[in-house]
């Protein structure tokens, strides 16, 4: 049974601990359909932890979950893709010996050309399917500036195209919602511009996002609301300019927590 609300995504009281170090202490997050939420904290504060839980490759201690009024706490990665949740990391993740092209065909969901016996029983579905996902990609490569470099090997791109390359990717699976982490990561200005351009249509489009960064540029231009994480809880959530004039943010990020 599912609830719908304005809610897409609610973490609720998730704990992850590891040995006596407490990574998450009763973390909680509300993304709203359509929204694009910030995530933010100096090192340690358990971002990654609470992306990982979300995104399904951290197992939690306690807390639930919730997409889209479904409980997906003991969902797989492999499910709660299927289900519309996906996610980029902070290190990207591309096939450096396939061409772009063949990263984002590798990466699209069902494809029933995977399968051999469906292949033999039913060559035009898969045909199909598999012209679909081409048409899809080419689609997304365009709209980032990276058909033209369709065909040349993944690892020859720059670290800002990579990161093109890997949010593609997580498009490939047609999600609702994305976890971004660390979009701005080693990417200079230009590109970081062109990203956040980038993320700004798929919004229009009717997409919703998460961002973990530590760009604040970034953050104050996309986000609302933003969360403050700090030694595994969430320290506040707001606007970016009521966060960033709370002395509480201050002293975590200046004095608090390392």
């Amino acid at each position: 049974m599912t609830l719908q609300t304005d809610d897409l995504l609610t973490v609720q009281d998730v704990n992850v601990g590891f040995g006596e170090f407490v990574a998450l202490d009763g973390a909680h997050l509300r993304i709203a359909r359509g929204g694009i939420t910030g995530i933010v904290g100096p090192n340690g504060a358990g971002k990654s932890t609470l992306f990982n839980v979300l995104g399904g490759q951290q197992a939690h201690q306690g807390g639930r979950v919730i997409f889209d009024g479904r409980d997906i706490t003991r969902l797989s990665v492999h499910r709660r893709a299927q289900a519309g949740l996906t996610r980029t990391f902070q290190i990207s993740r591309e096939l450096g010996a396939l061409t772009v092209l063949e990263n984002l065909l590798l990466a699209a969901a069902d494809q029933p050309g995977e399968k051999l016996w469906h292949a033999l029983l039913n060559s035009s579905a898969s045909r199909r399917c598999e012209e679909q996902a081409m048409v899809h990609a080419q689609s997304l490569l365009e709209r980032v500036g990276l058909w033209r470099l369709a065909h040349d090997r993944a690892d020859s791109l720059s670290g800002g195209q990579k990161k093109l390359l890997e949010l593609c990717r997580a498009l490939m699976l047609k999600p609702r919602l994305v976890l971004l982490d660390e979009p701005a990561a080693g990417v200079n200005p230009v590109l970081v511009g062109e990203i956040a351009q980038f993320i700004r249509s798929l919004q229009a489009d009717g997409m919703s996002f998460a961002i973990v960064e530590h760009n604040m540029d970034m953050i104050a231009a996309l986000c609302d609301p933003v969360y403050v994480l700090a030694q595994g809880s969430v320290l506040t959530h707001g606007s970016f300019a009521e966060v960033a004039a709370n002395a509480q943010v201050v002293e975590a990020y200046l004095g608090g927590v390392q």
